[in-house]
Order: structure tokens, then sequence, then C-alpha cells
């Protein structure tokens, strides 16, 4: 091994030392806990040394929310693998539970992701995760008519930038589609799909649904029949 490859091999390793630190801190006491000062007195160094290896605090926050885009990915992708009925329905279902747990089970990792900013042009970080994953598997029903008449006119604008937004997360999956399968229609309710879906989870991880609800699976599910149903997928979303 040579110097200059033993040094970028320490380097990466105090990185991810880092990295490691100021997420358990994020999880046991939340974000306004991560501190360039709490890190360094965690590692035993000293918070001017930080900036060796970051160039900011928001830099490190930055990549912090990469690592946990990357973990909830994987689970996904676990859960995805599991499901083997081969009913496209059932996989969205399948993806949107495991969005759901990973949530409730990492309250602080989502919070902090979901507090983050984003490009306005794209989906935020959870948001591409999932595109990246669901996004195939809606796409892929061709038989849904969704006419783009049905659309809002002042959203045209915005849905056409998200059209290629989407349309890139499925060719990472080796898919193309053209406009005429991906129209705006169907644009349209992906991102009414995936609103409700965060919007859902969002409430029940913050605590904030407008009255008590002692058990929200139910109205979990009763909102991915809705959706499912919307989408077009009225025969597979019957099955769970």
């Amino acid at each position: 091994m040579t110097e200059a490859t033993r040094r970028e091999r320490l380097r990466a390793e105090t990185e991810r030392e880092i990295r490691q630190a100021a997420r358990a801190l994020l999880v046991e006491s939340g974000r306004d806990a991560v501190t360039l000062r709490a890190i360094a007195r965690k590692l035993g160094i000293t918070a001017p040394a930080l900036y060796r290896y970051y160039d900011s605090h928001d830099a490190l926050l930055r990549q912090l929310c990469d690592d946990i885009c990357a973990d909830m990915a994987a689970a996904l992708h676990t859960d995805l693998a599991a499901e083997t009925s081969g009913q496209v329905g059932c996989k969205v279902r399948t993806v949107c539970h495991a969005f759901r747990r990973w949530a409730l089970v990492h309250p602080q990792e989502f919070a902090l992701v979901f507090a983050s900013p984003r490009d306005p042009l794209g989906a935020d970080q959870f948001g591409s995760v999932f595109l990246q994953l669901a996004g195939p598997l809606i796409a892929s029903n061709q038989t849904a008519d969704h006419a783009e008449e049905e659309v809002p006119a002042v959203l045209h604008e915005d849905l056409v930038r998200f059209q290629q937004v989407l349309r890139d997360a499925v060719a990472e999956h080796g898919v193309t589609l053209t406009d005429e399968v991906l129209n705006l229609g169907k644009i349209y309710h992906v991102v009414q799909s995936w609103v409700r879906l965060y919007g859902h989870v969002a409430l029940e991880v913050f605590g904030r649904f407008p009255f008590a609800v002692s058990n929200p699976e139910p109205m979990f599910d009763s909102m991915l029949d809705q959706m499912l149903t919307d989408i077009g997928f009225e025969e597979d979303s019957a099955v769970r």
C-alpha cells in the first residue's frame, strides 16, 4: 500500500467516524444536538479539525442526509425483493408500507431529511428514493387511462418538469417511457399519490394527526386502497 493510498484510507475512515458520531447524536437528541463541538467531543478531537473533512456544518448534514436515504433505500429494496406475488399493485403497497415502517422506526432521521432544503425542480431526497423504487412500478401500469384534460392548466408547466424527473427515475431501472405512456395525466396522479403518502407518514411520525388515532394503520391501508385505485390498480389493490 502506497503512502498516498494509506492516507486516503485513513481519511475515509475518519470521515465515516465523523458521520457515525453525527448520526448517533441525531438519533439520541435530535438535529439541534448535531453540532461540530459535540461531534468533536465524541471523537476526542478539536472542532476546527473537522473542517479538514467537511467544509461546513451544512455540508456534513447534507452528507448525513445522503447516508440516511441510502439506508432507507436498502430497507425498501429488501422488502420489495421479498414480495413475490408478481402483482404490480402489491409491489407498490409493499414499498409504501416499508417507507412508513422505516420512518416510524427512524423519526429523527426522517425529520432531518424532511426539514432539509431540496431542489425545487426535482424530487426531495426521500421522494427521490421513493420514485426510484415505486416510479417504475407505477409507470408500468400502461393500461390506466389518465386524461391530460383532468390536469389543472396551472400545473402543466411544473408537471412537465417533473415528468422528466420521473422518467429519469424509471430509466435508472432500464425502462424507457414515451410522453404518450407517461403523460401528464399519469404524472398528476403519481404526484397526488406521493403527496398523500408523504403527508400521512409525516403526520404520523410527528404526532400531528388532527384527532386522536389509536391505530393509524387501517387509515393508512384505506389511503393506499384509494391511491392504487386512482392510479389504476383496482384488482391488485385488494390484495395485501
